[in-house]
C-alpha cells in the first residue's frame, strides 16, 4: 500500500511540474472518459506507462502525437477474441483494441499460454481456462478442439473430479475466468456444468458461456442463470446477438430478469448478422438435411467461395472455418447494440491464410462509424463505455490490474486510442474481409506508441498479461 501511495504522489508531482518533458504527449485531442464523463480538449502527458497529465496547458514531449480533430479515449478491451497470433494482434491494434482476451472457449494450459506471449505481444492479452478443452483432456488424454466424440459424451464421476481439479488448477495459475462452449459440448450435463460453476465461484471467477442452441425460447439462458444463482459464480453470456438470433428481445428480457432476481450477469454482442465457426463442430451434425439454398449461404473462409452440398461435405471432413448464413436481421443486431445491457466484443477469429470473418478486423470501427455516426443507435460516450470501461470493470474483481484500464485519468495505464469520429469506419466484407478500418490514427499500449498515423510501429512489444494473482501453490500440468 505504501509503495502504491508513493507512486501516486510521484505521478501527481510530475503532472504539476511545468518543466517536465514527458515521454509521449498527445496534443489537442477531444479527451473522452466514460468513467468521469470528461469530454473536453486536453493535452495528455504519458510517462513510465501511465497517464500523468491531463491539462489544458501546453506540455512538452519527447514524442508528440497530434490529435487535433480526433477523439482520445481509453483503448478498447475485447473480452471475446479468438486468434492470438502476432498477425491477429496487428489486426486488433488497427481497430483500436489494446487488450484482447480469449474468454469464451479459453485455453487448455494457462501457464504455457501466458509464457509463450510474455514480452512478445503488441497489446495486452489474457485467456480463461477452458471447460471444453479440459473436458477433452480428462476424457481422452488429448484435446480434439470443439469437435470429436468426447464433446458428445458424458463424464464418469472420476472424470468429473479430474475436470474440477484441472479447472481449479488453471484458476490458481491466474486464469481470469472459466470459458464454456455449451453449444459445442452437448454431452455436458447440468450437474457437470453446475459443478464447474461452483469451482469458479470458489475462485471468484466469472463464467463466460456460449449457451446451448435454442431457436424457440430462452430456456438456454435460463439454464445458465440458474447455475449462476445456485453457485454464486458471476456469469457472462457471450455474443447475445448470434445466440439469440431472431429472439434477441426475449434474450435481453431474460438477462434483465436475471439481474432483477439478483444474478450477477452481463452480456455482449458484435455488430454483424453472420457468424463464423468450425465446419466440423457438432453444431452442424444435421448438415445432410440442409437444402441447396441453405448450403449456398455458407462461405469457406480460406477462399471466400459459397458452398454447395458437395463442398460442404468435403470441407467438413477436412475441417476448417466457415462464415455462416444470416440467421437474423440487422434490426436484431441493432436491438442488441442499443441495449444498455450489452458490451461490445468482437468474437474475432483465427486467421486462415490471413483471412477471417470481418469482425476480426473492424468490430470497433464498425460500432463507431455505422452505429454511432450513421445510425445514431448509441451516443459516442455510451459506445466507448461498452468497448472500454465496462469490459474492464467486468474483469477487475478478479484481476485488480484492470482498475487502471478502460479509463482516461491521471494514474491510469496509458492504453489509448486516437480516432477521427467523422471518418472512422470498417471496410471488410464477408467475401473480402481482410481490409483494415480507416479513421484509427494512433494507438498507445502501456505508454508505447504501437500505431502512428495509421501505421504499425515495428519492433515494439509493450503488451502485458491480463492475469489474476497466481496462487503460491500453483503448479504446472
Amino acid at each position: 500500500m505504501l509503495k502504491a501511495f508513493l507512486s501516486l504522489v510521484a505521478l501527481v508531482l510530475l503532472s504539476s511540474c511545468s518543466q517536465t518533458t514527458y515521454e509521449i504527449v498527445i496534443e489537442n485531442g477531444r479527451v473522452m472518459d466514460p468513467e468521469s464523463g470528461l469530454d473536453a480538449i486536453r493535452n495528455v502527458g504519458i510517462q513510465d506507462g501511465k497517464i500523468v497529465a491531463l491539462t489544458e496547458d501546453r506540455i512538452e514531449g519527447e514524442q508528440v502525437l497530434d490529435a487535433g480533430g480526433h477523439v482520445v479515449t481509453a483503448g478498447f478491451v475485447d473480452l471475446h477474441r479468438h486468434g492470438h497470433s502476432p498477425e491477429n494482434y496487428q489486426a486488433q491494434i488497427r481497430d483500436g483494441i489494446t487488450s484482447a482476451l480469449e474468454l469464451e472457449i479459453g485455453v487448455e494450459d494457462i501457464k504455457s499460454w501466458y509464457a509463450e506471449r510474455e514480452g512478445e505481444t503488441v497489446l495486452n492479452y489474457g485467456a480463461s481456462i477452458s471447460h471444453p478443452y479440459s473436458r477433452n483432456i480428462v476424457m481422452t488424454g488429448s484435446n480434439a478442439g470443439l469437435a470429436g466424440e468426447a464433446a458428445a459424451g458424458s463424464l464418469s464421476p472420476e472424470q468429473l473430479e479430474r475436470l474440477k481439479a484441472r479447472i481449479s488448477e488453471g484458476l490458481e495459475q491466474g486464469a481470469p475466468a472459466v470459458g464454456f462452449g455449451l453449444a459445442y459440448t452437448p454431452g455436458a450435463t447440468p450437474d457437470e456444468v453446475l459443478e464447474i460453476f461452483r469451482v469458479a465461484a470458489r475462485h471468484n471467477a466469472t463464467c463466460y458461456v456460449h449457451v446451448r442452441t435454442s431457436t424457440t425460447d430462452t430456456s438456454n439462458v435460463e439454464e445458465v442463470l440458474e447455475y449462476s444463482k445456485q453457485s454464486g459464480a458471476p456469469l457472462h453470456i457471450v455474443h447475445l446477438n448470434s445466440s439469440g438470433a431472431k429472439l434477441v428481445p426475449q434474450y435481453l428480457a431474460a438477462v434483465q430478469k436475471g439481474i432483477d432476481d439478483g444474478v450477477d450477469v452481463t452480456t455482449e454482442c458484435y455488430p454483424y448478422n453472420r457468424g463464423s465457426t468450425f465446419i466440423q463442430s457438432h453444431l452442424f451434425n444435421d448438415w445432410e438435411t440442409y437444402s441447396d439454398e441453405e448450403f449456398g449461404g455458407f462461405i469457406w473462409m480460406n477462399t471466400g467461395e459459397h458452398l454447395t452440398r458437395e463442398t460442404f461435405g468435403r470441407y467438413r471432413e477436412q475441417g476448417g472455418i466457415i462464415i455462416t448464413p444470416p440467421s437474423y436481421s440487422l434490426e436484431m443486431v441493432q436491438a442488441a447494440i442499443a441495449s444498455p445491457l450489452t458490451m461490445i466484443a468482437s468474437d474475432g477469429m483465427w486467421l486462415e491464410n490471413g483471412r477471417a470473418h470481418p469482425r476480426t478486423f473492424g468490430t470497433c470501427a464498425r460500432i463507431l462509424g455505422r452505429y454511432v455516426r450513421e445510425k445514431r443507435v448509441l451516443t459516442l460516450m455510451d459506445a466507448l463505455a461498452k468497448m472500454s470501461l465496462r469490459p474492464a470493470q467486468r474483469l477487475e474483481r478478479r484481476v485488480p490490474m484492470m482498475k487502471d484500464k478502460g479509463r482516461v485519468r491521471v494514474g491510469a495505464d496509458a492504453d489509448l486510442v486516437i480516432f477521427d469520429p467523422e471518418t472512422v469506419i470498417d471496410k471488410g466484407t464477408f467475401e473480402d474481409p481482410v481490409q483494415h478500418p480507416v479513421g484509427i490514427r494512433h494507438v498507445v499500449v502501456n505508454g508505447v506508441a504501437v500505431l502512428v498515423d495509421g501505421e504499425p510501429i515495428d519492433g515494439v512489444a509493450p503488451g502485458r498479461a491480463i492475469r489474476a494473482p497466481i496462487a503460491k501453490t500453483a503448479a504446472s500440468y
